[in-house]
């Protein structure tokens, strides 16, 4: 915790919003890609000290929120069939499908487990030899290793009541796509700390010399995210465009190479769907001719599973993309709450849109306690 300590020094912070308030002449755009962050800066109340001289608006960092519902009606189908077992992780639990979410899937009667990695689904498959063990595997380069290692394991025990439902995602197309849209305002990105722990920051340096746009790779801490605001400030006054690593202690130039390794031996790139954005090229990972085998929508016959989101009326597409911020919704806080979603943002722990329903309460309850 005293490691720790430093970055949430509060003198420290304050003097780096000094100095980002000194550096700006100019209002600018920049966007977090990580769920995480987003809190963070609302958490610390770093977006409301620095609203008048830089806009933080929040990309398709989560991955709960990008998961598309195809994949959530699959996973469905799935829990409700006796010979399966459904292993996710909790926060999937109340994301809405089409029509569902994992939680009302359950409450039927659906054989839904949570765990804490799949490598749980790994021993829930060894000890349940009667049934299909199916991991639910989303996330982005954080998470996809040790799912690697999960198929990796499941080979090497011969386990073949274990599969997997792939919806994972990268990082960096779903930054291009953002560059690439004729709707894009952002003028330089925070990058995800954890995700470039895996990928390493050189992949980041092709992209900022493509778009000739400022990155900082930054942590979630208060200082963390200052720095890289900080940095991203300096680059856009002096007209520079260069890759910054303001979280060195965790994020190395050519990242963390066995992680990469057991992506690389177990998956391969694809186009992916994203929920509200659409599909993006070569953003998706899929499992290699070997590991075949351990792909539950093709087990079970699920690769045509093509639905359309019952909520229409969710913005997400707009929140996920920057384009508006939660608040700018109408259904926010309306229709639309953490106990009734409509969307997926307000349903993760890593949504923009639960972030600022969390966050804006709070700060409300406590100037309500001032008075």
């Amino acid at each position: 915790m005293k490691y720790l300590d430093e970055f949430r020094d509060p003198a420290l912070a304050e003097q780096l919003l000094k100095q980002i308030r000194q550096a700006a002449t100019r209002p600018w755009v920049i966007m977090d890609v990580c769920g995480g962050q987003t809190h963070s800066l609302l958490r610390y109340g770093i977006e409301s000290a620095l609203g008048d001289v830089v806009e933080l608006i929040h990309g398709p960092g989560c991955p709960v929120c990008v998961t598309p519902a195809s994949i959530l009606d699959a996973a469905h189908r799935l829990a409700l069939r006796s010979d399966v077992i459904l292993a996710s992780f909790g926060d999937m639990l109340r994301v809405p499908g089409s029509c569902e979410s994992l939680l009302d899937i359950r409450a039927r009667g659906g054989h839904v487990r949570i765990v804490y990695s799949p490598l749980d689904a790994i021993e829930i498959a060894k000890t349940h030899p009667d049934k299909q063990i199916v991991f639910l595997a989303v996330g982005f380069e954080t998470t996809a290793p040790a799912t690697a290692l999960a198929v990796l394991q499941a080979a090497a025990l011969g386990l073949e009541n274990f599969s997997l439902l792939v919806s994972h995602v990268c990082v960096l197309p779903a930054m291009e796509s953002i560059m690439l849209s004729p709707h894009n305002r952002v003028q330089g990105f925070l990058a995800a700390g954890h995700a470039c722990t895996i990928s390493g920051g050189q992949p980041y340096k092709t992209f900022v010399d493509r778009f000739s746009i400022p990155v900082a790779i930054t942590g979630f801490e208060p200082v963390d995210l200052l720095l890289g605001i900080h940095n991203v400030v300096q680059q856009l006054e002096s007209g520079s465009a260069q890759l910054s690593n303001c979280y060195a202690r965790s994020v190395s130039n050519s990242g963390n190479q066995p992680a990469q390794q057991a992506i690389d031996r177990v998956y391969q790139l694809v186009d992916q769907q994203w929920r509200g954005l659409g599909m993006i090229a070569q953003s998706g990972l899929e499992l290699r001719e070997p590991y075949r085998g351990f792909d539950a929508a093709s087990r079970f016959g699920l690769d045509n599973v093509s639905t359309e989101s019952a909520t229409p009326t969710c913005l997400s597409a707009d929140v996920l993309s920057g384009r508006i911020k939660p608040p700018q919704c109408p259904h926010f806080g309306n229709t639309c709450s953490p106990e009734r979603p409509l969307g997926a943002p307000m349903v993760s722990s890593e949504g923009a849109c639960a972030a600022y329903f969390r966050y804006q309460s709070m700060s409300s309850e406590s100037a309500s306690g001032r008075k």
